[in-house]
């Protein structure tokens, strides 16, 4: 085997692990989203992940190898920092989801730069299987990252906007700011 299709196995080994990694993650964080846009997105993410596995699955099948027990130690730290950044949050709303959004394109961004390297390399190498179902994947992951993008200038920055400026004028008032609690139920 050529020191080209190892690595290009190692990191499908690696994509698979990340894979597995991010729909875990996906299906906690989604729970904590309030945005219902971001919510759909994120579960609607969680089955296109699992599409994603599955192609991992055979381009490693095409090479002649399986996922093995492999880590991807940078999803681990990914998933690990989105998971300490929104323990530091007191309250679902805006702001909570504006840390989700972050954390969840900081993923892809991590996983399109892999899918694209390995399309690439696949497709040097006349893997050209392999390399169409990994840039399905790559495809997918740029089109998870605009959406993530579009929800956020859509609905949760005008929404994190809103509610600052509210706890701005009670401040100023003197009077103590609304919690999104207390919204909710006006």
């Amino acid at each position: 085997m050529s020191q080209l299709q190892q690595m290009l196995i190692d990191q499908l080994k690696d994509a698979h692990s990340a894979e597995r990694q991010a729909i875990q993650a996906m299906k906690r964080i989604a729970k904590k989203a309030t945005e219902p846009q971001l919510r759909e997105g994120l579960e609607a993410h969680v089955a296109q992940s699992e599409e994603q596995r599955t192609r991992v699955e055979q381009a490693l099948e095409k090479l002649g190898a399986k996922p093995g027990r492999k880590v991807c130690e940078a999803m681990r730290g990914l998933v690990e920092e989105a998971q300490h950044e929104l323990e530091e949050q007191d309250e679902k709303g805006p702001v909570m989801d504006l840390v989700i959004v972050a954390s969840q394109q900081r993923m892809e961004h991590y996983e399109i730069a892999a899918y694209g390297t390995m399309a690439e390399l696949a497709r040097a190498m006349g893997e050209n299987e392999v390399a169409e179902l990994l840039g399905q994947t790559l495809a997918e992951e740029k089109a998870q990252d605009e959406r993530l993008t579009e929800v956020t200038r859509s609905a949760i920055l005008p929404a994190a906007m809103e509610e600052e400026e509210e706890e701005e004028e009670g401040e100023q008032e003197g009077a103590p700011a609304k919690t999104p609690a207390k919204r909710a139920r006006k």
